[in-house]
């Protein structure tokens, strides 16, 4: 049987990384050398042919990453690295929860570190090639930094108590596990602007101006409560320009980057938060955090069910029934329904932009809007004419040219 599980964990990611370069080449099938009659009047040839250009750059490093990636994994698999590396972590520690920590610890430094060359040349040369990188040497490497120590100061003391939950408690450990993720979600979203992103940016308030009345007159005539509008130093690592909203009740803000107001007039920057607070309204934000609630604990009970079985364990290499091992083969087991629920989501999350896009519609000028995210998209070289099928499997917002047909 468990010949078998290991031939599905083989399978899985080859059949994932097949999808995946099949809707590339119907996506790069999208591109033509003329300048297409639908972007007209949005971008002219030669900056169609720049996002083509680096679109195709892109999607060359994103093709020699997957199989970069995918060549580790499979040799992880078959040659039982997974089960080397339990075994390692079992000569340190006899504690079951400490061996899943340095299990993981090791996985997940190890990962990063092997990936850090795609990062560079995708910071350093794409992103510079093109105008957006305005990265430093030093900010990439504390940025590295930061994120390892955020991991050992929140995801290792997170993964520890879910791990203890399993050793205590058996198959249960998952309405323990789902209720500690909840929490940690809720405060997360609660907290996220004030605790982790000043940690790689500085955040100030908006200051007394035009702006600022516009934003605040337009939340009043909406019956949004808005207190905290920010600004955020975005160009101290790139020059793409982007606002968004996080927090609930009195810890909710709107941060605006700072490349934003280089980029759109006021009254295109009040159009876009328009967008934004049409999101909350709508309850977008609260129904999303729900619905990962909900499919964190659906996750979770079908681990549960599995997570004693030897056979995810062997099908690794190992003969130690364990915790961690059996979450690195479900994890893989799992990834189709991931994608379907993942395709499901994106789909729900593109309708509420066209709800948050009629918001604007119904309380503001969709025109502004229209003329803020053609900029942005010409700004940012965006794929202003993806393939419908990578649509689908892939996209959270809607393309450009289908918004602007419900703006215009």
């Amino acid at each position: 049987m468990h010949n078998s599980i290991f031939f599905l964990i083989l399978i899985i990611p080859l059949t994932g990384f097949a999808i995946e370069r099949y809707l590339d080449h119907l996506n790069n099938s999208m591109w033509s050398d003329t300048l297409p009659d639908k972007l007209k009047g949005i971008c002219d040839a030669d900056e169609y042919r720049k996002t083509q250009l680096y679109q195709k750059e892109n999607n060359r490093l994103s093709l020699m990453t997957s199989v970069f990636n995918l060549a580790v994994i499979l040799i992880m698999i078959i040659s039982g690295g997974f089960a080397f590396i339990d075994t390692f972590a079992r000569t340190l520690s006899l504690n079951t929860v400490v061996i899943s920590l340095l299990f993981f610890g090791i996985i997940g430094f190890a990962s990063d570190l092997i990936n850090i060359p795609f990062s560079v040349y995708d910071t350093f040369g794409i992103e510079k090639k093109y105008g957006f990188n305005t990265t430093s040497v030093r900010t990439f490497i504390t940025d590295h930094f930061k994120s390892w120590f955020i991991a050992l100061l929140v995801g290792a003391p997170v993964l520890g108590l879910i791990t203890w939950f399993y050793y205590k408690t058996g198959t249960n450990f998952w309405l323990y596990a789902w209720s500690l993720i909840t929490l940690f979600s809720v405060f997360i979203n609660l907290f996220y602007s004030e605790l982790i992103v000043p940690l790689f940016n500085k955040q100030i308030p908006l200051p007394e101006g035009s702006l600022r009345t516009e934003i605040e007159t337009f939340a009043q005539k909406t019956g949004f409560r808005l207190k905290n509008i920010y600004i955020i130093d975005g160009s101290k690592r790139s020059t793409k320009a982007n606002a968004y909203f996080s927090g609930f009740g009195p810890k909710k803000r709107i941060v605006l980057y700072d490349t934003l107001e280089k980029e759109l007039s006021e009254e295109e920057i009040v159009a876009v938060l328009a967008h934004e607070i049409g999101h909350y309204k709508k309850k977008h934000v609260l129904l999303a955090l729900l619905f990962s609630v909900l499919l964190t604990g659906v996750m979770l009970f079908l681990f549960s069910l599995v997570v004693n079985n030897p056979r995810l364990s062997q099908a690794l290499g190992s003969e130690n029934t364990s915790f961690h091992l059996g979450l690195i083969a479900f994890g893989i087991l799992y990834s189709p329904l991931s994608l379907i629920i993942g395709m499901f989501s994106n789909y729900i999350s593109r309708r509420n932009e066209f709800e948050a896009d009629r918001f604007v519609t119904d309380n503001h000028q969709p025109a502004i809007l229209a003329a803020a995210l053609k900029k942005l998209s010409v700004k940012n070289l965006s794929n202003m004419m993806p393939h419908p099928a990578y649509v689908f499997f892939h996209y959270s917002h809607p393309p450009l040219l289908s918004r602007l047909e419900k703006l215009e």
